[in-house]
Order: C-alpha cells, then structure tokens, then sequence
C-alpha cells in the first residue's frame, strides 16, 4: 500500500505530517523513526519529499520519549485521537487527564498537538460530536494550557471555524479538499456512497459552506490538510466499511477549482503553502507547482492498484479544469511549495 499510494502524494507535496494510526499505532520515537525510514525507502528517487512525523498519543506516552523524539528533529506533533472516533483510533485517550503530564511538557516545548476533534459516548449523535468536543474537551484544555499550540485537524463545522476564529493565538485547523466539495448528501442520497464516507463524517451543506469561506478568507489560521486515507476497496464496500477517503491523486486540481469557483485564486497559495509551514514553525518551500486551467475538464484516474486489489480515487462529482504541470513537480532541486 504505502510504495502504492506514496508517490501520488510526494509528486505534489515537499513534505506531509504523517498520522500515527497504524496497526499498531506509532506511540514512541523508536516506532517513529522506523515509520520514517518505510516512508523514505519506499519514495520513488526522483521525488523531493520530507515526511514529518508524529506519534499517537496514549495515556501512557513517556512525556521524555516525546521530548527526546522533538528534540532529535525526528517529532513535529503528537495526535490526539479519542478512542474509537476514527480508523484505528482504539488505543486513543478516554480520559483527558490522564494526559496532561504530556501536554504540559509539550506546552514547555512548543511541540503543536494534533487533534481529532471529536467525541464518542454513545449518546452524541455523530453529526454534533465535533461541535461537543470543542465544548466539553477542547475549550476546557486551552483555559487550562493557553501556551499550548494545537491543530483542530480536519474541521468540519461552522462550530469548529467560530471556535477557532474567536481564538487569538496558538491555535489552528485544517481544513480538507473533500469537506470543501461535498456534504453528508454526497454519502447518503441515492444510495449509501461508501467512497465518500469519512471520520468526520460530512454535514450540512451550511457547514460546507462555512468551511469554504474560512479557506478563501486569507485568514492563517486555517491551512490544507488533505487527510488522504487509502483502504482497499474490499474494506470501503462491505457491511462495516472503513472511513477514509483517497484524495491525493487529485486533491491540488480539485482545490484550486473550488478557490475558483469561489473568485480566490489569490489566496490559494497562501492556503496550500504558507499558513501550514509557519504555524509548524517551517520555511515554505523554496520552489514551486504550476497548475494549468484548461476548457476540457480533466480526466483523473478513479483507482488506483495495490497488488491485486484497487483504491479508489476521490471524485469530486464535478468538472475539474486544473491540472499541475507534469514537470514541475519532478525536479529534486525543485521543491513544491506545498503542505
């Protein structure tokens, strides 16, 4: 899977945060580095990539492991998942407190925390459980640790883009291709949808919208973050399919028909490229992508092979007329600028 699906993401990507939720998850720094080199072995050698990793925070995480992995340039977060809120998510935290030892040494080193937002007692319907974690989780840790720098990964409510923008420092959200494009109808209408089915799953299309505007707003608290999620398609189209959707083969062109449709060309670059790096505290790339418009509306590949299997390929249920340049992105003294 990872040689499969690895150089759709490093054709166009300098570097990406690499989620921790493997089986087993990727909980110390020695997990880590051994993740790092699969990645860098499996790169194919005309691609300039840098994989930034994290580690899956538990409510057993070594507070000196974490430390040590940050200060060996190896750790660029740690990700917090709620047990059982998304893929492989089992070991995750039950109970915040468990974990402060870890986030105040964290807070100590400006190590930023990636969250999953997101809660999972039974008695919150799935739809509201982002909008519940950022007032019974989130809200209550930032009071108690405000230097603590944390990532609302993969934001799907108008209630997580007010959050974060009444918010004044150290904080951020990413913010996916896929949620810009496509609301809960996409999943159920006609039909169950199994390729569009995602943790968090998606909304209302108000919130769509909502996301939307945070996006082209120029705002930098809000930057990509593709969360392109590989499964074979055996998993995605069974009774208890996997959530997770493949957008890395065309997650660029896509993104810019949206930045399009929404008359903010101009902040594209700043959204793939700039706000990501500087809240991880990175220089941007030093080069560049081109993406091309063209009248006919490209044609992507809809899966792509592992082995004997398939993975499909996000589809945007609309015409796209980007494209990135093949060459541009193939040149080893050539770094994307894009996160």
């Amino acid at each position: 899977m990872l040689k499969s699906v690895l150089p759709f993401t490093s054709a166009h990507f300098a570097r990406a945060i690499i989620m921790p939720n493997l089986v087993p998850p990727v909980v110390s720094t020695a997990q880590a580095s051994a993740y790092r080199d699969r990645i860098l072995a499996a790169l194919p050698p005309n691609h300039d990539f840098t994989p930034l990793m994290t580690l899956y925070l538990t409510e057993t995480t070594d507070p000196a492991d974490v430390e040590a992995g940050f200060r060996d340039g190896l750790i660029s977060a740690v990700k917090l998942y709620p047990a059982g809120a998304t893929t492989n998510s089992q070991s995750g935290v039950r109970d915040i407190t468990k974990v402060y030892s870890v986030l105040e040494r964290m807070t100590d080193l400006g190590l930023p925390l990636c969250v999953h937002g997101e809660v999972t007692t039974p008695e919150i319907d799935i739809f509201d459980r982002e909008a519940v974690f950022i007032e019974t989780v989130l809200s209550p840790l930032r009071t108690r640790l405000p230097e603590l720098r944390v990532v609302l990964e993969h934001v799907t409510t108008s209630d997580g883009v007010n959050y974060v923008m009444s918010q004044q420092d150290n904080i951020g959200a990413t913010i996916t291709t896929h949620h810009l494009i496509i609301n809960r109808n996409a999943i159920l209408a006609g039909g169950i949808k199994p390729h569009y089915y995602c943790l968090p799953v998606d909304k209302r299309d108000t919130h769509r919208l909502a996301l939307r505007k945070a996006a082209t707003s120029g705002d930098a608290r809000f930057f990509l973050g593709t969360d392109s999620a590989p499964h074979l398609d055996p998993l995605k189209q069974c009774a208890c399919g996997c959530a997770g959707i493949f957008c890395a083969p065309n997650t660029m062109a896509c993104l810019t028909e949206v930045f399009e449709q929404e008359n903010a060309l101009d902040k594209l670059e700043a959204f793939a490229s700039l706000h990501g790096p500087a809240f991880y505290r990175l220089p941007p790339n030093e080069a560049r992508i081109t993406l091309t418009r063209q009248e006919d509306p490209v044609v992507f590949p809809t899966k792509v092979h592992v082995g004997t299997e398939s993975v499909t390929v996000f589809d945007p249920a609309m015409p796209v007329h980007w494209k990135v340049t093949p060459e541009a992105h193939r040149d080893q003294t050539a770094r994307p600028k894009s996160d």
